[in-house]
């Protein structure tokens, strides 16, 4: 069942440590100028030809989020993986607008693939 979450719920679970999947619903070019921490990028379009391939698992806890509460993608990801069995998906409406705002910074840039070393060593 989808949820609603805030920033700060958002943030206590990524500062604590909670596993999940934070998905940025935006186009690359906007994912790449700024993204919360630990995000990938997966276009709200493309959410069901490749969610499968990043979270296999259909009890993860996953979290999508765009641009703030007048974009309407996440909210369609959210619906589209409900329709694809996925039981834990939480919709994050304040979006990047509300992060910055709360004075939490982005990140720029494009992350390593999941499960590859990103170079910063031990």
């Amino acid at each position: 069942m989808r949820g609603i979450i805030d920033t700060d719920t958002l943030h206590r679970w990524l500062s604590g440590g909670h596993a999940l999947v934070l998905i940025d619903t935006l186009p690359a070019s906007a994912f790449e100028k700024g993204h919360l921490p630990g995000a990938i990028n997966i276009v709200s379009d493309d959410i069901c030809a490749r969610v499968r391939d990043v979270v296999p698992d259909l009890e993860a806890r996953i979290v999508v989020y765009c641009g703030g509460p007048r974009c309407k993608r996440a909210s369609l990801a959210a619906a589209r993986l409900e329709s694809l069995g996925y039981t834990r998906v939480h919709h994050y409406v304040e979006g990047k607008v509300g992060w910055r705002a709360a004075g939490h910074a982005l990140h720029a840039g494009t992350p390593p693939p999941r499960g590859e070393d990103d170079g910063a060593g031990p």
